[in-house]
């Protein structure tokens, strides 16, 4: 599964299922918002992306479930060799789904909140995680970063966060730059970085 970035089901969500496929992966592009809706308004974006992430999620939790079982649902994908991953607003929601208690192999959040809605249960998260994050990511402080581990810790969740210095939200994005967002730049070295340890992270939680 793919979970977009708050702009929607767009150019960049799209350029990354056709790399996963090129790996041999099945890949489920995942519109969170509903009719494909996609926009580079950061308000506009916002709107969407808000009451997904307030409150206790409910809602987050059950478009990411309904994802989740249509993937397990296809008769060419093996059910027991599933990951989520998203960018920004989709590495939370790839995050979310393993805080929900749901079975699958892997969550990789690409520069997402790292927040969470309702904390999860002790040995809730049967998931690996994987956190790819910006070092000087404005919208995900040190503090966040620290109150994640200390959560992921409190659920004794297979964990690990990678970070990268000097690195802002965004950095997988070549268009992060044109959104007219501070705090907002697309980074080579932490894109091609960060996409290699995916791949390291799924040959890990799949056997290969």
């Amino acid at each position: 599964m793919i979970f977009p970035e708050w702009w929607g089901v767009g150019e960049h969500l799209y350029e990354r299922a056709e790399r996963l496929a090129a790996l041999g992966y099945a890949a489920l592009v995942s519109d969170l918002y509903g009719d494909a809706k996609v926009t580079d308004d950061p308000a506009e974006a916002g709107a969407c992306a808000g009451p997904l992430l307030g409150g206790d999620r409910a809602e987050l939790h059950a478009r990411t479930k309904a994802a989740l079982d249509k993937l397990k649902s296809n008769p060419n994908v093996d059910a027991g060799k599933i990951a989520a991953i998203g960018f920004c607003f989709g590495g939370s929601a790839a995050l979310e789904l393993a805080r929900a208690g749901n079975d699958f192999k892997g969550a990789v959040s690409f520069h997402g909140g790292l927040g969470a809605g309702t904390a999860p249960a002790p040995k809730s998260i049967t998931p690996k995680i994987l956190v790819l994050h910006g070092a000087a990511d404005p919208f995900v402080p040190a503090d966040q970063v620290a109150a994640f581990e200390k959560e992921m810790d409190a659920a004794h969740a297979d964990w690990q966060l990678n970070a990268y210095s000097g690195v802002e939200h965004a950095f997988t994005n070549k268009k992060a730059d044109s959104k007219g967002v501070p705090g907002l730049k697309y980074d080579a070295q932490a894109d091609a970085r960060s996409w290699q340890e995916m791949q390291d992270f799924f040959a890990e939680i799949f056997g290969k």
